[in-house]
């Protein structure tokens, strides 16, 4: 077996380049855009709560994700790509109307959509890319995919900044709708063989349903699932102390984007190698060790340290993506082609959803009890998913089978 990095196997792979193309430019306009709602809020009205709402706007459609990943299985993936794309070009040119707190209706209506949009377009683009690049280079491909977000992550706030302090949101508005025209532009220039779906006799809710049921009952994608929405859970309570582990160091608030572009440096270096990690160890176990490792950072970011910190931020960036490429990549490859959208959008919800449940159990917690408390119980408790992904797969299976009531729960 080999571990040889194939990631320029990947970039040489058309139409994998050129989904990672289109990544790449949509995900530098989000998140410059993710920065500058919230700040174009804060500065219309002056409050924080009004502010953390374009966070809220984005993320709650994930939790229809089983529902709407079921559109990308009902048409052609790559037009609906590419009018998915357009569609967001020009939804976001409505916000050149938004001069005024009472106009805020309106980003609030965008950002839910972008959520929503955003949403079956990660379904499609999944599913195409199950079809279109070679099954052994998925999971350096989903490395990278990761990669790509995570760097973009690094350098767009920035930029997004810089844009909104010159020309306003309205600025960044038209950045992100150039984004995706250019990103549905390399989509359109995928070469990608699509037989349009036969009109099924199911109802949508019924299709969702058996989507939501084969991946809950395949016992190699369950484990993998349960263990990342897990996982996310403990990354969202994570998450909400980082202002007390910052205070804690002595620092200024402003320490916190530190930390996270470490973080975001952790996980661009395990999309990298995520590939050959995965071909060496197994999607589970190399879920299971990215989760040891976030777990033992969290616990030790209790120590008061610089550099203890910013190395357990790096751990923590690196630890982390593993068990959604894991589980995401086994979902491409095991799930069937025609459920491929509503399978990939229900782990989607079941994998970040708990993330949001999280945050706010922690904002809750922080306040009550000690961060160091909290750290080290998190990370103790962020153990307990990664034990059973280093059972083999073979003795899960038996042990599904053997289980018929768990494996199909009523």
């Amino acid at each position: 077996m080999t571990t040889t990095w194939t990631g320029l196997r990947v970039l040489r792979d058309r139409n994998a380049g050129l989904y990672l193309g289109g990544v790449v430019v949509s995900g530098f306009g989000t998140s410059a855009l993710w920065l500058a709602s919230g700040v174009w809020v804060k500065d219309l009205t002056g409050s924080n709560g009004l502010a953390a709402l374009c966070m809220l706007a984005l993320w709650a459609p994930t939790l229809a994700g089983p529902l709407l990943g079921t559109l990308a299985d009902r048409t052609r993936r790559k037009p609906l790509l590419i009018r998915t794309n357009l569609a967001l070009a020009a939804l976001l040119l409505t916000l050149f109307t938004v001069d005024s707190p009472g106009r805020l209706w309106l980003l609030y209506a965008v950002l839910f959509l972008y959520g929503a949009a955003g949403v079956v377009h990660d379904a499609a683009e999944s599913a195409l890319v199950a079809a279109a690049v070679d099954g052994l280079l998925l999971g350096d491909f989903n490395g990278l995919r990761m990669t790509a977000t995570e760097g973009m992550k690094l350098v767009a706030p920035l930029a997004g900044a810089g844009i909104y302090a010159a020309y306003g949101g309205t600025g960044v508005a038209l950045l992100d709708a150039a984004t995706f025209v250019l990103a549905a532009g390399l989509y359109a220039l995928l070469r990608v063989r699509e037989e349009q779906p036969g009109r099924s006799r199911a109802d949508w809710r019924r299709e969702t349903a058996e989507g939501a049921r084969r991946l809950w009952t395949h016992p190699r994608l369950r484990p993998l699932v349960l263990a990342g929405g897990a996982t996310m859970l403990g990354a969202g309570l994570n998450g909400a102390l980082i202002y007390a582990v910052v205070e804690g160091l002595g620092r200024s608030p402003a320490y916190t984007g530190v930390l996270y572009a470490v973080q975001g440096v952790g996980s661009v270096v395990v999309g990298l190698l995520s590939g050959p990690a995965l071909r060496l160890l197994g999607a589970r176990r190399f879920a299971g060790c990215g989760i040891a490792l976030t777990a033992v950072a969290v616990a030790v970011r209790a120590v008061p340290s610089d550099p203890v910190a910013l190395v357990c931020s790096a751990a923590i960036g690196a630890g982390l993506p593993c068990v959604l490429i894991a589980a995401l990549t086994t979902v491409q490859r095991e799930m069937p082609g025609e459920l491929l959208g509503c399978a990939t959008a229900t782990a989607h919800t079941l994998l970040f959803a708990p993330n949001a449940l999280g945050l706010a159990v922690g904002a809750a917690l922080v306040e009550l009890v000690d961060r160091r408390l909290l750290l080290v119980a998190l990370g103790l408790a962020l153990l307990v998913p990664a034990v059973p992904l280093f059972q083999s797969a073979a003795r899960a299976a038996r042990t599904a089978s053997r289980s018929p009531s768990d494996a199909n729960p009523a």
